[in-house]
């Protein structure tokens, strides 16, 4: 039987990051873990992936959620390091 932990693992995201997907789009992380290799293999999809992160971010600010944000924030931060491609204004080649 294939698991979650499975599904997860064939995506190019780590766990954090699809959390943030499920958070984000109101999903399963089943769902989110589809989604979100989707949106990787789309022309400017990683750059909609650092969207949906940095949207999150906002939300939790304006709900005064500073430790969530602080967590979104270290997503970002290893989801940028990872996918230097989600930078916006970065050329493609």
């Amino acid at each position: 039987m294939i698991t979650l932990d499975d599904i997860e693992d064939m995506t190019c995201l780590n766990r954090a990051e699809i959390e943030a997907i499920a958070e984000h789009e109101n999903l399963p992380a089943v769902n989110a873990s589809a989604l979100a290799d989707y949106m990787m293999h789309l022309h400017h999809g990683p750059q909609q992936v650092q969207q949906m992160i940095c949207e999150d971010i906002r939300s939790a600010l304006h709900a005064d959620n500073v430790a969530h944000a602080k967590e979104l924030y270290a997503v970002l931060h290893a989801f940028l390091k990872d996918h230097p491609e989600a930078i916006r204004g970065v050329s493609e080649t």
